[in-house]
């Protein structure tokens, strides 16, 4: 399975917005271009995770987007499921009702099941917070020594 663009960039514009936490909002045109994406396609993005409460917004001079709650609380599972909507890796484990006549009886289905289990148990154990202190240490912003500690060391 391989996810999209909507993602990666989606999963950036969070780190950055997550390392500004607590000091207000942080302008979509920043975010563009440090990150260097696309400017209307970040739009797209900040405004699908607006809706899915990961992201809220202030207007005005001093405006632009904040997390919506501590970036302790947000999974990468949650940012990626509201970029990509289900990650279901096909269509008969997805949500609600399948549409496959044999559903009940399909070995292959066992398969995608583990692999959608797989898949939201790796990215629901990283939080932003977790991403942000790895991003850190990229970035020699944090000294080594507290790299250990907490749930950022993964």
């Amino acid at each position: 399975m391989r996810l999209s663009a909507k993602s990666e960039y989606g999963l950036r514009a969070l780190i950055d917005i997550a390392g500004y936490y607590g000091d207000g909002p942080v302008g979509v045109r920043e975010i563009a271009d440090r990150q260097q994406i696309p400017l209307k396609f970040l739009e797209q993005l900040v405004s699908a995770m607006r809706k899915a409460g990961i992201l809220d917004s202030r207007r005005g001079a001093k405006g632009g987007f904040f997390l919506a709650r501590p970036p302790e609380e947000i999974t990468v599972f949650a940012a990626v499921e509201a970029l990509e909507g289900s990650l279901s890796p096909t269509a008969c484990v997805g949500e609600g009702t399948s549409d496959c006549a044999k559903s009940a009886q399909c070995a292959a289905q066992d398969v995608w099941n583990r692999a959608k289990v797989a898949l939201r148990e790796a990215l629901e154990e990283i939080s932003l917070a977790d991403l942000v202190a790895r991003q850190r240490r990229y970035d020699g912003m944090e000294p080594p020594e507290a790299a250990g500690r907490g749930s950022g060391a993964r």
